[in-house]
């Protein structure tokens, strides 16, 4: 689809003119229709409470109306018509969100027909979007809500060098995706290192090796970097072409018009992608294990211009937490999930708190349709590993693993992840320590709406799969 966007306007402003016939790609050509649903007044209560930027308070009020985080603090006012939940022995943090999901591609109950994840026809699948595979009704979605989960990436698989784009979601009940789409989050695209491509890809034709990895990087991203200049010079060579137009005398009185208008590079999808990569508005989210190959590919991006967002699974972040400090880029991470391979060998239960002791930018993910349902004990694993190794890291700080540094990757920090006021009201309430097995989540809000209550089954959304069929039951 190609239609005229705000570009052909600042262009047009450049120089007075309106190019009514300047073609721009429509970067979003699937927009979110995401609605928050209606939402009251409501004050917490004396609670306990992580701010999710390291902040800790007890005793304390948080106030949540039209859907934003009104205030939070001791004894604060009760506007009239507020409902209010008692927060006394409980606790209050910003909603869980999992950069590394692959819920509704590779959907419950776990049947070939569900295993829309990877494209695994070309090591490089940069033209497909997760959000044309995404099932909205997989019964994970509820699952990761009652495990605090208010938002999530979902990504291809890691099969290919460039699997595609991910997608932000709301985790909200919808019909369809685009009533999922976290509004105007930015696309992420999936790249992946090492073992999966070259096992997956080597007797197809390749590349069969680390070196064919980067080679084929290196070739795309060159293809990407002359596609982008096309473009680039089309909207300059147009803007002359108007220029011209409307100065059409010379200082003779000749008529000097060019009759024929620029004309628009050709469309590829591939490129498309990897060219919105090099403009700075999709977010590179690469699984990783090794730290030398993280090494590689930060001299990669730099060789090309493009800001690596996080190293996912990020097995050996600890050895280069340094290096990701620098280039401000995060590493998603697994409390002590490692071993399976030899790229994930030279694990340490201790990486998360060390990613995080460095001053870089660490984040606890899940890949997994279990995992994301209790990301709060992954978290507390890590933390107590990098206490136990002298670290005396905080719970507060700890939560950041789980909510700001999440939505400052995704490109979402300004909207939510943080108790702040002004930010949207995706925020849990927890039975208690949300770093303790015993807890549970027991209300989930998303924009200030109750989508999750542990005590009342009319706020338990259920889908497809978990309601059975007609005629189950039925006395014969």
């Amino acid at each position: 689809m190609i239609k005229q966007l705000a570009l052909a306007g600042v262009l047009a402003m450049a120089s007075g003119t309106a190019y009514a016939q300047m073609v721009e790609i429509d970067k979003n050509p699937f927009p979110s229709t995401y609605k928050p649903m209606p939402s009251g007044s409501v004050m917490i209560r004396g609670a306990h409470v992580f701010d999710g930027v390291g902040g800790e308070m007890t005793n304390t009020d948080v106030l949540l109306q039209d859907g934003k985080i009104a205030a939070f603090g001791q004894d604060l006012e009760v506007p009239d018509g507020t409902s209010i939940i008692d927060g006394t022995d409980k606790w209050v943090t910003p909603g869980i969100i999992d950069v590394h999901s692959h819920l509704g591609v590779y959907a419950s109950p776990g049947v070939r027909a569900h295993s829309d994840g990877n494209e695994v026809t070309s090591p490089v699948t940069a033209e497909v979007s997760s959000e044309h595979g995404v099932w909205p009704h997989d019964p994970g979605f509820n699952r990761a809500r009652a495990g605090g989960v208010t938002s999530m990436l979902v990504l291809p698989g890691s099969a290919n060098l460039f699997g595609g784009r991910g997608t932000v979601l709301k985790n909200v009940p919808s019909r369809t995706v685009q009533g999922m789409k976290f509004p105007d989050a930015p696309y992420a695209l999936k790249m992946a290192c090492g073992e999966n491509p070259k096992r997956v890809y080597g007797q197809k034709g390749g590349p069969g090796s680390r070196m064919g990895n980067f080679a084929r990087y290196r070739k795309s991203w060159i293809k990407a970097t002359a596609y982008k200049k096309s473009w680039d010079d089309y909207r300059e060579d147009y803007v002359k072409w108007e220029d011209k137009q409307n100065n059409s005398k010379d200082d003779k009185g000749k008529d000097k018009k060019d009759k024929k208008a620029p004309k628009a590079p050709k469309r590829d999808l591939q490129m498309e992608t990897l060219m919105g990569v090099l403009d700075g508005e999709i977010i590179v989210n690469m699984h990783c294990y090794r730290a030398d190959e993280m090494a590689q590919v930060i001299d990669m991006s730099k060789e090309f211009g493009y800001h690596v967002g996080a190293f996912h699974h990020g097995i050996e972040a600890y050895k280069v937490a340094d290096l990701l400090r620098e280039n401000d880029t995060c590493a998603a991470m697994w409390a002590d999930w490692g071993g399976f391979k030899m790229e994930a060998y030279d694990s340490i239960r201790e990486n998360i708190p060390l990613v995080h002791n460095a001053g870089a930018c660490a984040i606890v993910h899940s890949d997994s349709g279990v995992g994301i349902q209790r990301l709060n004990q992954e978290a507390a694993k890590a933390l107590a590993d990098g206490n136990k190794a002298g670290l005396n890291i905080t719970q507060g700080a700890a939560w950041s693993w789980l909510s700001s540094n999440p939505a400052k990757l995704l490109g979402i920090g300004d909207k939510t992840g943080a108790l702040k006021p002004g930010l949207n009201a995706d925020i849990v309430v927890w039975s208690g320590n949300p770093f303790s097995v015993y807890s549970r989540a027991e209300t989930v809000f998303v924009d200030g709406a109750i989508l999750y209550d542990r005590n009342d089954k009319s706020r338990q959304a259920v889908s497809d799969f978990e309601l059975g069929q007609p005629g189950e039951g039925d006395d014969k």
